[in-house]
């Protein structure tokens, strides 16, 4: 019987994400299986209990509603600024990330809501928040865990982080 995933394992799997209107959000297609450790918050919470009990060989689909995904859309997490306020050469796109800096100097990341004329709408809220995440998996390999990715919390390796 192959292993299967639960606490303690490492799962590759390849991924197609779409949204409610079917079109493609992100895919794994032609950058080899993504690697996550379960258990550890390394992919949507949504996902993660869906990959429970899977094997290698598995595909299958699943619906991440938003509170199980990116979370909720927050209105009041959007602030309007002026392009003035932006990084020099900064061209704001949908989406794209920005680094910003709180009032303690700490740095968090802000994300592009809107773009309208002079003005830039900057939130919080992650580009997918509020979304349902429409998940095609299919499951490369499910391995135990290394106790150094137990100790960091995440994927050493392929498919993973490298120190």
């Amino acid at each position: 019987m192959s292993q299967v995933i639960g606490e303690g394992s490492v799962a590759l799997f390849h991924y197609t994400l779409r949204g409610d209107d079917g079109a493609v959000i992100d895919t794994s297609d032609g950058r080899g299986a993504m690697a996550y450790l379960h258990g550890h918050g390394n992919i949507v919470p949504g996902l993660e209990a869906a990959m429970v009990g899977k094997a290698t060989g598995d595909a299958f689909d699943v619906a991440v509603a938003p509170a199980d995904g990116y979370g909720e859309f927050d209105a009041s997490a959007v602030q309007q600024v002026h392009r003035s306020q932006l990084p020099a050469g900064f061209e704001p796109q949908v989406g794209m990330p920005l680094q910003a800096q709180g009032p303690d100097g700490q740095g968090f990341v802000v994300f592009v809501h809107a773009v309208e004329g002079a003005y830039v709408s900057l939130t919080t809220n992650h580009p997918l928040a509020g979304q349902t995440l429409h998940f095609a998996i299919r499951i490369e390999e499910v391995r135990d865990a290394t106790a150094e990715e137990l100790a960091h919390g995440h994927v050493h390796g392929p498919g993973g982080h490298h120190h």
